[in-house]
């Protein structure tokens, strides 16, 4: 199929929150067009699944009005444990157009799904450490979520051209904003309200991909059910710190509580990555998503784990020009690292 060159904007559908960005490539490298979040109630997407359709188009309409954002053709992403494998797998080698035939045989192996009710990729990764071998990445998605998050763009009246991982749109947004290093492991972990995603790259290459369904609801449940509170009010005390009534001093206490139990989760992930390759260690780790706006969550990993853990900035390497509010984009940095990475996208590429 051909297309002709139109703007794209990458749009990332959370459980808590939409972000839509576009940039613009040029010759000094990529600018910010338009940019934009939006709210979403708790119960319209619950563990990843789409559970008010119709709601969850108004939101996209109105983020898409309130952002002036026209661009109709849109890179999306997926993600999810139950739903979504990648695997990295050594086969003997052989050409790009080869694998293509015989992916399915290829990926019967090691996808722990019905064949016929998932969508195939892949990617070749390079020559693996055997003689005559090949590293590849096998992606495979469960059809029913891809389609559900398309009809949702497509009823929005946007054309979805572009299905990525929400890990691996992290890795694009990583690419483009940090130089690659072949002496480290760089932890990628996208902490959302209740998915995290995690992408370990080596000199710019993807080793090992992990979602896990927890995230920054534990927060919101920890103080509402510690001090006997509404969702909303839990919300507002998360990231305010205060509220008529409590003390600073207890909510923090709550909120420490819970991020413990996020940060064993990640450190499984950890351990697991450890168990099952071949490089024993994380040199660095760059977390974006809602729960990295939560005060001191960073500095609490790095104590935690005993790893050097900072808040990814999407928009290092990205020309931010003077019509923008840098205060606010600033803010809401570590909630678009995902819609950065999507709007790096473009029909063709891999």
């Amino acid at each position: 199929m051909l297309f002709k060159k139109k703007d794209i904007v990458g749009i990332d559908i959370g459980s808590k929150y939409i972000k839509a960005v576009q940039l613009k490539a040029g010759k000094n490298g990529y600018q910010l067009e338009r940019i934009g979040v939006a709210d979403l109630q708790p119960e319209l997407i619950v563990d990843g699944s789409i559970l008010d359709a119709t709601r969850v188009v108004d939101a996209i309409t109105s983020l898409l009005t309130s952002s002036d954002i026209s661009a109709k053709d849109v890179t999306l992403s997926v993600s999810g444990h139950s739903s979504v494998i990648t695997k990295r797998v050594s086969i003997p080698q052989i050409s790009e157009e080869e694998l293509e035939d015989s992916i399915t045989f290829e990926a019967e192996q090691y996808i722990p799904f019905d064949i016929d009710d998932v969508n195939l990729d892949f990617q070749i990764l390079g020559p693996a450490e055997e003689a005559n071998m090949m590293d590849v990445l096998i992606v495979a998605v469960k059809q029913d979520k891809i389609n559900d998050y398309v009809s949702v763009i497509s009823d929005s009246g946007l054309t979805p051209v572009i299905v990525d991982v929400d890990a691996f749109a992290l890795e694009n947004m990583h690419d483009v904003n940090y130089p690659p290093n072949e002496e480290i492991n760089v932890a990628l972990v996208n902490i959302g309200a209740s998915m995290i995603n995690m992408n370990i790259i080596k000199g710019g290459i993807s080793v090992f991909t992990r979602d896990s369904s927890v995230g920054g609801n534990l927060h919101t449940e920890a103080l509402q059910k510690h001090f006997t509170i509404s969702y909303d009010n839990a919300e507002k005390l998360k990231y305010k710190g205060t509220l008529e009534g409590i003390a600073p001093e207890s909510v923090a206490e709550v909120i420490d509580s819970a991020s413990d139990e996020i940060i064993a989760e990640i450190s499984r992930s950890f351990d697991y990555f450890r168990d099952t390759t071949n490089y024993e260690k994380i040199d660095e780790i760059l977390i974006s998503g809602g729960v990295a706006l939560t005060k001191g969550f960073a500095e609490m990993m790095t104590e935690k784990l005993g790893i050097s853990t900072s808040v990814t900035e999407p928009f290092k390497n990205i020309e931010i020009p003077d019509i923008f509010d840098l205060e606010y984009i600033k803010k809401i940095e570590p909630l678009v690292s995902v819609a950065v990475g999507l709007a790096l996208r473009r029909v063709g590429d891999k």
